[in-house]
């Protein structure tokens, strides 16, 4: 599938994003958390790692296909869980995991984004995976993991890295945080942009699908706020953990891992593989960019655990660099939201095909012939 030449890139999808929706909903998936600091970091030393192409040599041509869980996806990149995606565009999540099926590559569904784990089951024929965001209530959890189970789907991710909300400056003053609350500025920035104004009456107010079966009917924004409060809690340990590995018998992964710590337990725990993350720079300012404990942790984990990446990944050769330095799967989540923020229902494969371009390019200009041979082009000191 061809992408839009006239949107070649991360950076100008997102400054077309930023032009067709309301201000709030653009800064909830643009901003990080504090001085966003952390966010800027992600990429910045990311974008430091340095790749050395192999000209004289037989080459057959790039293969970019990789195999992740048993399962052969045409890139090394699949589709970030994101929270409130319909906030930021009307049906994105359906946009993109329809989008993520055509074009085989995975799709993570959050527990708090706007379309429940049936429906993306049924876009993806089963190959959606799903992203917990560990209930207080022991019944609520059962109940979730079981319909994720029903559903076919074949990797389950537990959320390590939200203990709490993180300081999001932007979202306090866009009265985003939780509990939400919609202010004249919010309203009158809605009316400036009749295009994702005409969607969401067409798809609705946005809500936590999802969650629908364990939320009181008739609940405003604010009652729904103090509700997530106190049934969810991103705080995670050993005893909370156990039951999950009791109950799915799937594959199972461990999202937002950034220390040595975090991985040796994902091994005690039985988990399958962890996500290296920070949150896409979302909840610690002081923290690494996410490059240096992939690193670190690759060396030490990589018989243990297959360890994949997130945060900060704004292109093909971010994903080249990722997977050189180690990565054995990368995701992303904001690239993918500021394209079908820029372009609507094309977005999800406008995005996908111009990342697989511009990742085939660089294999292909490194004469590389395979994903998996990838780290034998990175460049050490």
């Amino acid at each position: 599938m061809a992408f839009d030449p006239r949107y070649p890139s991360i950076e100008i999808l997102r400054e077309k994003a930023r032009s067709r929706m309301p201000g709030f909903a653009f800064d909830y998936l643009d901003g990080g958390c504090n001085e966003d600091i952390n966010m800027e970091r992600n990429t910045r030393e990311l974008r430091e790692v340095q790749l050395e192409p192999r000209y004289i040599r037989p080459f057959e041509g790039a293969d970019t296909s990789c195999e992740l869980f048993g399962q052969r996806y045409d890139a090394p990149f699949g589709i970030a869980p994101v929270g409130l995606q319909g906030l930021m565009w009307p049906n994105s999540p359906e946009i993109l995991a329809k989008a993520a099926f055509a074009h085989n590559i995975p799709f993570i569904l959050s527990t708090v984004t706007t379309m429940d784990i049936e429906r993306a089951a049924k876009l993806t024929e089963g190959r959606a995976w799903f992203q917990l965001y560990n209930p207080v209530e022991e019944h609520v959890r059962k109940d979730i993991i079981r319909r994720a189970a029903d559903a076919g789907c074949p990797v389950l991710v537990v959320l390590c890295d939200v203990p709490t909300f993180g300081y999001r400056p932007r979202d306090f003053k866009n009265g985003l945080a939780l509990p939400p609350k919609m202010s004249v500025r919010n309203i009158l920035q809605i009316l400036g942009k009749p295009g994702w104004a005409l969607q969401t009456l067409r798809y609705g107010q946005p809500t936590f699908e999802t969650l629908k079966p364990y939320t009181p009917e008739g609940l405003n924004l604010k009652q729904l706020g103090l509700f997530m409060n106190k049934t969810f809690s991103g705080l995670l340990d050993p005893e909370k953990i156990k039951p999950i590995r009791d109950q799915w018998k799937g594959k199972l992964v461990l999202k937002g891992v950034a220390s040595e710590w975090d991985a040796e337990q994902a091994v005690q725990l039985g988990f399958d593989g962890i996500i290296v993350s920070n949150h896409g720079g979302r909840q610690l300012d002081a923290g690494e960019a996410t490059i240096r404990p992939l690193t670190r942790l690759v060396r030490s984990y990589r018989d243990k655990l297959t360890v994949m990446m997130d945060s900060g990944l704004r292109s093909g050769p971010d994903v080249a660099r990722a997977m050189a330095s180690g990565a054995d799967f990368t995701f992303m989540g904001r690239s993918f939201m500021y394209g079908v923020g820029a372009l609507g229902n094309k977005g999800g494969n406008h995005t996908i095909s111009m990342l697989k371009t511009q990742f085939r390019q660089n294999m292909e200009q490194l004469c590389c012939e395979r994903v998996a041979d990838l780290p034998n082009h990175l460049i050490t000191d």
